[in-house]
């Protein structure tokens, strides 16, 4: 515990000056630290695939049971759900009872930007079943590599001793990687640093001028769905405390609101879970890798949230039953979310024209804050998965004490 203490406080100092270098930093500074910053980022997802695909089979060995495997993965699919249609519901009331928008002015743009390949829920379906699992590796597409890994560890399981040199082989691969990942979180305060420099330096000054009132109600908005619905189900499903919870998952959650991606804090989110909080490895295995992939609790709060700002702002009103459409459309959308920087913009694109809003004329502006509004988003996002793995660590121990 003092050694996550100690950590955290370096991240968190990593945090604080990256965004006073990145407000106040020359431009000859902005190249070195941006490299620094890539190295970073290709370091902690460099051990990322592997570590998800062989933890995941150790996880399913670990469980025992084919049936306690779907149980634990059902169970993660229902409170992820269940808590996207919350946030998104809480993004398309909260802007409307604080009137953001009105008065706002907002022209049209001719932005050009590549955004992440956005699937819909039916494609994703579709696809997720890799056809060839060495390029959902290569391409990094994480729901089929999900997806293959959960065959490969039934397959496992259903073996047994047939199974065991390649059960072996995994392990050791995780332990290798589990290594890895260890060392390279000695360098995550400098990391931190480099990566929130960077974005400040690119995107501070102007967004925060521009639309300095939507980001801080949106930031509000986030800490009250962190502490209230999070905190809640940690005390309540989880019988945890919500004060050492937060704590104990910290050093993961500053390490997502820097890097603006779920899949590149796993390895932590996984080590925060299991060494602090004490979920069983083979449950924060299966929850976090899947959470990173289809929990996009504090996306659909930005994308219901901008909806509404932009709506009010352009006088387009939005009907119930407009909201009540946009807000399944969130929570379907989520799925097919992309846990890396950038990845809500294709999801918004998809988004906008359902609630009648010309993107033309609102996407420029929304990309010009979608980095300051992902970095807290992504941080929401893991406090979800690892709040679902802390429900479902007592949830499989209740089961295991009944048997």
């Amino acid at each position: 515990m003092k050694k996550a203490g100690n950590l955290t406080l370096w991240i968190t100092c990593g945090l604080v000056f990256g965004i006073i270098v990145g407000l106040i930093m020359p431009e000859w500074l902005y190249m070195p630290l941006s490299v620094v910053a890539s190295i970073y980022m290709s370091a902690l997802k460099m051990m990322i695939y592997p570590l998800v695909f062989c933890s995941l089979i150790m996880g399913i060995m670990g469980i025992g049971s084919i049936s306690k495997t779907g149980k634990i993965g059902l169970l993660s699919l229902l409170w992820f759900t269940g808590t996207t249609a919350v946030a998104s519901g809480l993004g398309l009331i909260l802007p409307r009872l604080l009137h953001l928008g009105q008065g706002a002015s907002i022209t049209a743009t001719d932005t050009v930007v590549e955004a992440a390949t956005f699937n819909g829920l039916v494609d994703t379906l579709e696809n997720i079943i890799p056809g060839n699992p060495f390029s959902a590796f290569t391409d990094g597409n994480m729901l089929q590599v999900l997806a293959f890994s959960v065959i490969i560890g039934l397959a496992c399981l259903a073996l047994k001793e047939k199974a065991k040199p390649f059960v072996t082989l995994c392990s050791a691969v995780n332990e290798i990687s589990i290594y890895v990942v260890g060392k390279v979180m000695l360098c995550t305060p400098v990391g931190v640093f480099c990566c929130i420099a960077t974005v400040m330096y690119t995107n501070g000054k102007d967004t925060m001028i521009q639309l300095a009132q939507v980001m801080i109600a949106l930031y509000v908005t986030y800490a009250l769905y962190a502490i209230i619905i999070y905190g809640g189900i940690v005390k309540l499903f989880g019988k945890y405390s919500p004060v050492r919870f937060f704590k104990d998952v910290a050093p993961a959650a500053l390490n997502a609101f820097s890097t603006c991606s779920s899949n590149a804090t796993i390895p932590l989110s996984i080590k925060c879970a299991t060494e602090n909080i004490g979920v069983p490895e083979e449950v924060s295995s299966l929850v976090i890798p899947l959470g990173a992939t289809i929990n996009m609790d504090a996306v659909s709060i930005v994308m219901s949230f901008m909806i509404t700002f932009f709506a009010s702002a352009l006088n387009i009103e939005l009907s119930v039953g407009t909201m009540v459409t946009i807000l399944a459309c969130n929570v379907l959308l989520s799925i097919g979310t992309p846990g890396v920087p950038g990845g809500a913009i294709a999801a918004f694109a998809a988004l906008a024209p359902i609630a009648g809003i010309p993107l033309q004329q609102i996407l420029g502006v929304y990309i010009s804050v979608n980095t300051l509004a992902d970095m807290g988003a992504t941080c929401v996002n893991v406090l979800g998965d690892l709040a679902v793995a802390t429900v479902l660590k007592r949830t499989v121990q209740a089961g295991e004490n009944r048997s």
